[in-house]
Parts: structure tokens; sequence; C-alpha cells
């Protein structure tokens, strides 16, 4: 339990082979420790009652050999008890060291004080122009302390941020092929992308007759109006960080039952950048999960690490460490049993002729990669998490894809401020 697990390129944190998790087990096996050490205490006192009985009821010559064989067995009662006693205590002392240095750790990087292994991250590390994930992570972590202000703020200041209600409009459905895998869920990603701005996709796939439904959502989609008709542009971030998606889980729900999907159907949300913040806020989201039995979240560079979901949706987080996207929520995702965060460790460029973008890290064709390497993994975890996605979409084979176009209400437009000549007419 000295970190995280490392399966070739593979840097894997949490699951049920993180350190959290195994803690867990362990202190559960201590309280069974406990339990036993209680009962083989009861055993010494009942050795030391009837050795007192014998010495009362019996004539010295009789009671001898009897009592010497008490006092043995009461003596490796005894020992065993306090052998017992002394593992319970060990893991309860281990346990107690970890998590204070766990919140030693966490109290420098609160105020800014990286540790000396982190010194190597803390650098401009894609192409001189962004720190990588471990140092965004830092550098935003008292940013995030005040996230809520800051967007309260940003929205008052430039309104087009201000979240709105977002409209659905059913498009197309179509049969497709699709094999249930982590990576053709990102390339369902990568599909919906590229049909254009503002269009979600929801699955509806068949696993030996139960129906589950997996709701794409793409990453952040620029070059259009900030704040204008296309949820997913920057202002969207806003509606991710600070509203908790509401406007667009409310679209989900809706596209949903557009697609058929019953009250209490399994769903599977997957989401890219921007995309993995609505798809882990839909985890986290009472009214959503009054709907719907979500199982399982998949999120690929995105910052999610504040989002708690609730303790039966099992989530896998795709990143990379040259991706300083997934740290500018200055919360690094945690070691639990129901979140596994796997972090490509491997150095990648930019594709020859693809623009730079976000960084090379950032690339969904690198995360499709990682997604198909995780599925090649016999790390515990991630078979782990990869057998609850399995269990949800079955093996694959043809799906029915129904394509939405969601579009953000217009801002009201503020009133036009009268003119002198009317302001005199009033008085």
């Amino acid at each position: 339990m000295s970190g995280p697990a490392v399966d070739g390129g593979l840097e894997i944190r949490g699951g049920i082979g993180g350190i959290a998790f195994q803690f867990e087990e362990l202190m559960g096996g201590a309280e069974k420790l406990d339990d036993l050490a209680s009962e083989l205490a009861a055993v010494e006192a009942e050795v030391s009652r009837i050795q007192s009985g014998l010495r009362l009821s019996q004539a010295q010559a009789f009671g001898t050999e009897a009592e010497i064989s008490l006092g043995e067995a009461q003596r490796s009662v005894q020992a065993v008890r306090a052998e017992l006693q002394a593992i319970s205590s060990q893991v309860r002392a281990s346990k107690h060291d970890y998590e204070m240095a766990e919140a030693a750790t966490n109290c420098f990087a609160d105020m800014g004080i990286p540790s000396l292994k982190d010194f190597e991250h803390v650098r401009m590390d894609v192409a001189g122009m962004f720190p990588d994930l471990r140092g965004t992570d830092l550098v935003f972590r008292n940013v995030a302390r005040a996230r809520h202000h800051i967007l309260g703020l940003a929205e008052t200041l430039v309104p087009p941020l201000k979240p709105r209600p977002v409209a659905v409009e059913r498009q197309e459905t179509v049969p497709i092929e699709f094999d249930g895998s982590l990576a053709s869920l990102l390339e369902r990603v990568r599909i919906i992308d590229e049909r254009g701005r503002g269009y979600i996709e929801v699955l509806e796939t068949d696993n030996g007759g139960q129906k589950a439904y997996v709701v794409v959502l793409p990453g952040t989609q620029t070059g259009g109006e900030l704040g204008g008709a296309n949820p997913f542009d920057e202002a969207g971030i806003v509606d991710g960080v600070g509203n908790g998606s509401a406007e667009l889980n409310a679209a989900v729900l809706q596209a949903l039952e557009d697609a058929g999907a019953e009250r209490g159907a399994p769903v599977v949300a997957v989401g890219y950048s921007q995309g993995g913040i609505h798809a882990m806020n839909l985890a986290a989201d009472e009214l959503f999960l009054n709907e719907y039995d979500l199982k399982y979240v998949l999120t690929a560079g995105s910052p999610v690490g504040g989002i708690v979901p609730t303790s039966d949706v099992e989530a896998l987080h795709l990143e990379h460490r040259q991706d300083w996207v997934p740290g500018t929520d200055g919360t690094p995702n945690p070691d639990t049993r129901n979140r596994v965060t796997v972090t490509l460790i491997d150095q990648v460029g930019t594709p020859e002729g693809a623009g730079f973008g976000l960084g090379p890290g950032h690339q969904i064709t690198h995360y499709q990669e990682a997604a198909r390497r995780v599925a090649a993994s016999d790390d515990p975890s991630l078979m782990a998490s990869t057998a609850v996605l399995g269990g949800v979409l079955g093996a694959g084979g043809t799906a029915t894809a129904t394509r939405f176009a969601l579009s953000r209400s217009k801002r009201p437009e503020s009133p036009t401020p009268p003119r002198p000549s009317e302001i005199g007419r009033a008085r």
C-alpha cells in the first residue's frame, strides 16, 4: 500500500485494489479480531473460575494435576488473545498514520506548497504552454475553495454565463454495431461531436432481454457565441461546475424518456472533458436518480474530483499526465471503492496534421487507447470496474442510437432605458 498501482503505462487509484478500500477491509478484519479476543477473554475468565472451584471442592492431592492443565490452557488462551489484540492495534495504528500523512499532504497542498515529488510536475510540461495534470491540480487547489463565489461573480459580470433552460429536439434514430466496451463508448462521444454542435446521443441496448441505455455527452465545443444556443459551449462549464448541470440534467431526462427508456431502467453515462462533468453530475442528482438507475459513469479528461456520486454508482475516470484539464477543479479524484482513476503516464505528442488544441494529452484518441489498455489489464480494480459495465451492457451487438439537438433558451432582453423626453412626460 505504498501508492497507486502501476500497470504498464497506467497509474491506477481507487477501486477494490485502492488503499482506502484495503484499509476498509483491514479495519473490518481488525474488528473481527477484537471480537475473537473478547471471546477468548471470556474463556480465560471461565478457566479461572473453574480453577477456583477445584481449589475449594477437592483435596490438594487430587486437584494439582487438573489445576496445572487448566493453568497451561489459560496461558495459551491468553497468549493467543494478546497476539490478536496486538495485530488489531497495529492495523489501527497503520490506518491512523496513513490518515495523518494524507492530512498533512493535503494541508500543504491547500496552502500551495507542493511536496518534493510534486516539484517534477509543477512545470511547463506541454510544449512549454501548460503545467501537467498534477501541477494544474496544485495551482487550482486554492481557487477551488472560492469556486462558487468566483462563478457567481462571473455570471454577474458576464450575463451570458448564467445557466438557462435547455430545449430538446429529437433528430434521427439509426441502428449501430456496439460492443459495449470502454473504447466503443468513447467512440460514440467522438461520433456525436462530429454530428454538430449541441448534440447528444442515447443508445438503447439489449442485454439478455434487459434494455439498458447509454447517455453520450460531448466535450466543450468552441467557436460559437458565448452563452448562445449551444449548451456545450464555454458557458456550459459554468452550468456544470457551478450549477450541478441542473439545466442539462433536465434535458437528459427528457431525451431518455423520448428514446423510450422506462422509469427505473439501467443507465450508463459517458462524457469527455466538459461532458464528463455533466455525466458525473447525473450521479449526484437526486431528481435523475429517482427516475433512472444510473449504474456506471465513464469520464475522460474531465475535472470531476469534487463531485460526489451516490455509493451505488461505479465510476471510471481516465486522465493523462500531460492533460491539465482534469486538474482545473483543484481536487484530485478520491480513492474510494466505487471510483477508479486511471492516469496515463506515457509521453505523447500532437499527431501530425492535428491542431494543438488544449494539448496532446487532452486528445480523445489517447483516451480511446487508454480504454483499450484498461480492458486488457488484470489489475483487480480495473477488472472489477469493467465487470460492472459488462453486467449492464452485456457482450454488445446491434443497438439503437437516437440523436437529440439541445439548445439553450434565449437570454431575456434587458429593458430599454427610457429616453429623457419620456422621463419628463412621466413627471
